[in-house]
């Protein structure tokens, strides 16, 4: 037996598409229609309410901005400017938050300020945050849109609450469409950056960080050629002056001071080999990172084990990163852990450089204990890197690094 059902009616087809369309994650607004739905509601509620909290707004930023610019002449001027901008970041979530609710708008909330400045034109530490919080773009386009927003709450008030008692045949339409405008605006001014300023504001703070730490690297690679090898030469130039002196008189004196002369040259030469090896050492360059860890591990006081698995090498930049890395968290588990093993492990993984130190030492390790450690994160940041600390009171200690996979140009 078969049996004939009727055809959905009209009103069945449209509702159930815009069923459909809500469950398929579309966040558009079901087109206007007479019927005051609760989605009409809604828009009416936020229309209501806009001229309240673009009050607020409008309130708030003209008191900061008007203060801060009153006070620039002082030391307090900037900062109270920047701390009015971090509060406008909250004026903002609370937008959101109150669009999310009343007009369905899914956004979502735009990247973190760092939690410290890495360098820049703004320098580290507090004045390098307050450079951050000075050029914030998420706080700078919540401030704009606060400014506009009061005429636009006046209007959109008035309009709705007239309509409430004049239009009401007709107010499911000029909701929607002041509705819509308000979507734009939010979307426009209050949606996360994408991610492409916030990466911005990091390269250019790891530009700072490169910079720095590369005249960092200059001043000691000065310091020691004055202190070490320089030093040694002058003395070996000042000895073999005398050996000559003596050459006629003494001969004997003059070949004991030739003598001593010889083994300053023997030390000097070690100290430039050791120095050009904290450039960039010749074993890495011509074997390896597998044989120049190896050789870094030789010289760590307690036994290392190392297992590198690359099947091919990485770029001479993230090659460098990497050894140097691993060297002074050895150095760093041969001063501070008081470990009795340590191991080293490095591979590949997609495009990213993996690198693990581990030690049985003591543990407390942290990144803002003065042992060097932050100026690694740093380093490794600076490149698109990551650096994790896992060391709890006690021990064991396990840092993980990531750096990008760059292959080896062919030439």
């Amino acid at each position: 037996m078969t049996e004939h059902f009727p055809p959905p009616s009209p009103e069945t087809s449209a509702a159930s598409a815009t069923a459909a369309s809500r469950d398929d994650g579309d966040d558009r607004p079901p087109p206007a229609r007479l019927a005051y739905d609760a989605h009409t509601w809604k828009e009416i509620a936020y229309l209501l309410t806009n001229l309240p909290m673009a009050l607020v707004g409008f309130v708030y930023v003209a008191t900061v901005l008007f203060t801060s610019a009153f006070l620039t002449v002082t030391v307090i001027g900037f900062p109270l400017l920047a701390a009015g901008l971090m509060g406008a970041r909250q004026l903002g979530k609370a937008e959101r938050a109150r669009a999310r609710a009343l007009l369905g708008l899914r956004i979502d909330e735009p990247s973190p300020l760092p939690l410290r400045a890495r360098g820049g034109h703004g320098g580290g530490g507090v004045f390098g945050q307050l450079w951050m919080a000075l050029k914030d773009p998420v706080g700078w386009r919540t401030v704009l849109y606060d400014c506009i927003r009061l005429p636009w709450g006046v209007l959109t008030f008035t309009l709705t609450l007239t309509s409430l008692f004049v239009l009401w045949p007709v107010l499911p339409f000029i909701a929607r469409g002041l509705a819509n405008a308000d979507r734009a605006m939010v979307r426009g001014l209050l949606s996360p950056s994408d991610e492409l300023e916030r990466r911005i504001a990091e390269l250019e703070s790891d530009r700072g960080v490169v910079v720095d730490t590369a005249a960092a690297d200059l001043r000691r690679i000065e310091r020691d050629l004055h202190d070490g090898a320089q030093a040694r030469l002058v003395a070996l130039a000042m000895g073999l002056g005398l050996a000559k002196e003596k050459l006629l008189e003494d001969p004997d004196a003059a070949a004991a001071m030739v003598e001593e002369a010889h083994g300053e040259v023997k030390l000097a030469l070690q100290e430039l080999r050791d120095l050009a090896r904290g450039i960039h050492p010749a074993v890495l360059t011509d074997r390896g990172l597998d044989a120049a860890l190896s050789a870094v591990a030789s010289r760590c006081t307690v036994p290392v084990k190392v297992t590198v698995d690359l099947a091919e090498r990485p770029a001479e930049a993230i090659e460098g990163i990497a050894y140097f890395t691993v060297s002074e968290l050895l150095q760093n588990v041969s001063k501070h852990s008081a470990a009795t093993s340590a191991s080293v492990e490095v591979w590949r993984s997609g495009d990213r450089l993996l690198i693990q130190v581990g030690d049985n030492g003591h543990g407390g390790a942290r990144l803002d204990g003065g042992s060097g450690l932050r100026g690694l994160a740093e380093r490794l940041d600076a490149v698109d890197g990551l650096f994790v600390v896992d060391s709890p009171e006690g021990g064991p200690t396990l840092v993980t690094a990531e750096l990008p996979w760059r292959d080896r140009p062919r030439g």
